[in-house]
């Protein structure tokens, strides 16, 4: 018997944009890779029912979280809480990659976002 079937799990797969990689009820994970001068989010952007941690794997960046800046680079972990407004902003010369943790899940499967995610 394989022990891989009795959990839920996934490669990660930097491909470029954002997608949705894995979740159940209560929390999901997603990718999002930023080309060199991309951002993602903006001033009106918030999550009201899901907080997010975003994690920085590979490349720079800056966070605005409630028109405060954070500067990312790898290794950089950032909680945005439900309803705080964010933006990610990849400052740097190759792509910004990040795991996205949602709680509860933010998106659904097709990545639009849920009720529970807000807008």
């Amino acid at each position: 018997m394989s022990y891989d079937l009795l959990m839920k799990h996934q490669d990660l797969e930097f491909t470029g944009g954002f997608h949705i990689a894995i979740g159940n009820e209560r929390s999901q994970a997603a990718v999002m890779v930023l080309a060199p001068g991309a951002s993602e989010g903006g001033p009106d952007n918030r999550h009201s029912g899901a907080d997010q941690w975003l994690l920085v794997v590979k490349g720079s960046g800056v966070a605005i979280v409630n028109g405060r800046q954070l500067k990312l680079r790898e290794g950089t972990l950032v909680l945005i809480e439900a309803n705080d407004h964010h933006e990610i902003k990849n400052t740097g010369f190759s792509p910004l990659k990040t795991v996205n943790f949602y709680l509860p899940p933010a998106y659904d499967e097709s990545g639009d976002e849920t009720l529970a995610g807000g807008g």
